[in-house]
């Protein structure tokens, strides 16, 4: 039976296999947010619950099985979308999309080759997840605003098949899977389309704490459920750097990437760099990106766009540069089980015409457009959690880095 609530202690010393473990996890945000430049004009304020979640990682067979489960409840608490300015995808503009019911649904089989591989390590891992492309997801990060290009830099809530191999300080992973993106949170993969896409990451982790990747992927009409639309061709490359530095706890990624779509006629390029210090209790971060994101045709709610959406209903290309900065303070609980963090958060986004007709000053009644959100994380036995890294994600316990790392 699964009967540890904890992942088992390494036993390389000792031998042992690894008893059958799982961990339960969740996590959720309250926060008021207030915008001075919404679509249309004016400011807005709003008051919402986001990543609402519960997970579930679990292992057997000496860690050989893994699994991870993750529940997000968005759909319920922003099915309107997040206030966030730049933020677009799944027919949102300026709203961060709530993410499907059932956001991760990955079994890992790890060291499948056992000593018939060597000193390499080949694992394969099945389910509805993250496909291995781009960097770890927003929300395992220390920013709670969602950075504009979350859809340029991971591909997600995928039905995928992917195989990895890690040899050393290196892993290389490719992975077949649906083009599709939901339209809905309750929706699920279009499974007749499985397989019209790939992507690949090589990963080299050169010492404790670093780490850099570089990714390929093709995405087989993304905004167009049945398939109509044109392939999304996906560059990324990434440092992240996890180390006490003067002895305070530090985490930093650099982030690169590139997309394309119908051959080429639209291009987005994304460069990001975030960083935190945490200091006891403290937690101060900042993150400078700068992406380009289509302008889309929207619905008479300005901060929809149609769908299904082709490529005739792109407006145009804006590059939006965005200036965030935010302080926390940890409290936490049974034996660092239970965090609370409360917080304080401001960006400042100057978005530009790269090309088109749609002229962002008139659009949102001003150049620059502010942010404040104030909010309280809190969260049960997350720490470690880097969704996407199926093969170790479940017990990796690093003691820095994102929202969902301390």
């Amino acid at each position: 039976m699964l009967a540890l609530l904890a992942p088992p202690a390494p036993t390389a010393a000792t031998g042992q296999v690894p008893a059958p473990w799982v961990r339960p996890a969740g996590q959720t945000v309250a926060v008021f947010t207030h915008v001075v430049g919404i679509p249309g004009g004016g400011s807005l304020g709003e008051a919402r619950l986001v990543q609402p979640m519960l997970m579930l990682d679990a292992g057997a067979l000496g860690d050989h099985a893994l699994f991870r489960a993750t529940l997000d409840l968005e759909g319920w608490t922003i099915a309107n979308g997040e206030l966030s300015p730049g933020s677009w995808g799944e027919g949102f503009m300026d709203r961060r999309h709530p993410h499907t019911y059932v956001h991760e649904m990955v079994l890992t089989g790890d060291d499948l080759l056992g000593r018939f591989d060597g000193a390499a390590r080949t694992a394969l891992s099945v389910g509805k997840g993250f496909v291995p492309f781009g960097s770890d997801d927003p929300m395992s990060r220390p920013v709670l605003r969602f950075p504009v290009n979350h859809h340029i830099a991971q591909i997600l809530e995928r039905a995928m098949v992917a195989a990895s191999v890690r040899a050393g300080p290196a892993e290389l992973e490719a992975a077949l899977f649906n083009g599709d993106e939901p339209e809905r949170p309750a929706q699920w993969p279009k499974l007749d389309r499985w397989g019209d896409s790939w992507s690949a990451r090589l990963t080299l982790r050169p010492m404790m704490g670093v780490e850099w990747q570089l990714s390929r992927a093709k995405v087989a009409s993304p905004e167009h459920r049945e398939g109509a639309g044109t392939p999304n061709h996906k560059w990324s490359t990434s440092l992240r750097w996890e180390r006490p530095l003067g002895g305070i706890p530090a985490y930093a990624l650099l982030e690169w990437a590139r997309a394309s779509e119908a051959g080429g006629f639209f291009v987005f390029h994304t460069l990001l760099f975030e960083t935190q210090g945490a200091p006891g209790r403290h937690r101060v971060y900042y993150r400078f990106e700068r992406t380009e994101r289509p302008e889309e045709v929207r619905t008479t709610d300005l901060s929809r766009s149609v769908r299904p959406h082709i490529d005739n209903q792109n407006l145009g290309i804006t590059r939006w540069t965005v200036h965030t900065i935010g302080y926390g303070l940890s409290f936490s609980a049974t034996g660092g089980a239970i965090e609370l963090r409360p917080f304080a958060e401001a960006a400042a986004a100057l978005p530009k015409t790269v090309t088109g007709a749609f002229n962002p000053a008139i659009f949102y009644g001003r150049t620059e457009i502010v942010s404040l959100s104030v909010g309280l994380r809190a969260a049960w036995r997350m720490a470690g959690h880097r969704m996407g890294r199926y093969r170790d994600g479940a017990v990796h316990e690093p003691k820095t880095a994102g929202s969902h790392q301390h």
